[in-house]
């Protein structure tokens, strides 16, 4: 049988992460015990959460450990099941690593409806990325018609796929991003009503011209000096969804919000999001999302990368902004 590529981290990172954190290496095909299944692995989610799962200790998941394969989404192909629910030849996704064969219990993976979608979409709009978008945004965000909502590093999976969710509710989106060529994708194909390029723009300025009321519902991405500045713009009765740092995860010292007064003169609330507290309700959140892709209210973006041996440069695209999309290793 063919021999288990798999990635494995080896050293932890100190600031960006380095070829020589991870050792690229092979291992037996793994045995389905009881209860479990075997699955080929066809797809692999990069996710800018990786970085934190770098580091030693525990936040809401514990670190990876030195010496073990990579966490990672994946996604693949069952071909063999020693469990009654699932059965060779199912496509299913879940925690199941960087590499190329994965064994798993049943219960810790979902079934995917490739009616649904196709594969990728599994691992980005229809998966985690999008399960965090929808939560985030609707259960935290609880956005109302009429409303401003900004959202930094609105290009990526999630970011953009929160814009499409505001417009679909009757809000007004506006999005940051690192590129024109970023910014044109967020207002013709995803509808956003203004985007700023934040590398070239002034940003402040523009927020104030595009959230002349300002800013009702803040999804923040990036932190930092973004993070900033939409706090200083929010409207009485602001929400601030707190979903990610990017900006920060490869510092040494992750720096907080300087405005966060801002939260009690504008009444409003600071909030996270952890998707894995919305884990029963996935089903819902993927019925509803693939129903507006189909009908063409939402769009999504896949940036592919072929071969496992490629993984670092893969995951480098996240941390350094070149990107397009969902990125997503071919296996």
């Amino acid at each position: 049988m063919a021999e288990n590529k798999r990635i494995l981290l080896v050293s932890r990172p100190m600031g960006m992460p380095k070829p020589d954190n991870f050792r690229l290496d092979e291992a037996p095909v793994p045995a389905p015990a009881e209860g479990e299944v075997l699955v080929r692995i066809e797809m692999i989610s990069l996710d800018p959460a990786m970085r934190g799962w770098m580091n030693e200790g525990t936040t809401y998941i514990r670190g990876v450990a030195l010496g073990e394969v990579m966490r990672a989404f994946a996604a693949g192909r069952v071909i063999q099941s020693r469990h009654s629910t699932i059965a060779e030849g199912d496509y299913v996704s879940g925690l199941l690593g960087a590499q190329t064969y994965a064994t798993m219990p049943a219960h810790q993976l979902s079934r995917l409806d490739l009616s649904l979608g196709p594969l990728e979409w599994h691992l980005g709009i229809l998966g985690m990325p999008g399960m965090t978008a929808y939560f985030g945004l609707l259960e935290r965000g609880k956005p109302q018609p009429g409303e401003t909502v900004f959202i930094s590093g609105a290009a990526g999976i999630i970011g953009s796929t929160v814009g499409q969710i505001a417009k679909i509710k009757g809000c007004r989106a506006i999005g940051t991003a690192g590129s024109d060529e970023k910014c044109r994708y967020l207002l013709q194909e995803c509808g956003f009503d203004g985007a700023i390029n934040y590398k070239t723009e002034d940003v402040e300025a523009r927020i104030r011209e595009l959230c002349p009321k300002g800013i009702d519902i803040l999804y923040d991405n990036v932190g930092g000096d973004i993070l900033d500045l939409g706090l200083a713009h929010l409207a009485r009765g602001a929400r601030v969804v707190i979903c990610g740092a990017i900006s920060q995860y490869n510092e040494p010292t992750m720096r907080g919000p300087r405005n966060y007064m801002k939260i009690v003169t504008a009444r409003g609330t600071l909030t996270g999001i952890i998707v894995f507290d919305f884990q029963e309700r996935y089903p819902e959140a993927v019925a509803q999302l693939s129903q507006w892709l189909k009908n063409g209210q939402m769009h999504t973006r896949t940036d592919f990368v072929d071969g496992i041996e490629n993984f670092y440069p893969a995951l480098m695209k996240l941390y350094t902004g070149t990107n397009f999309g969902k990125v997503v290793l071919k296996v």
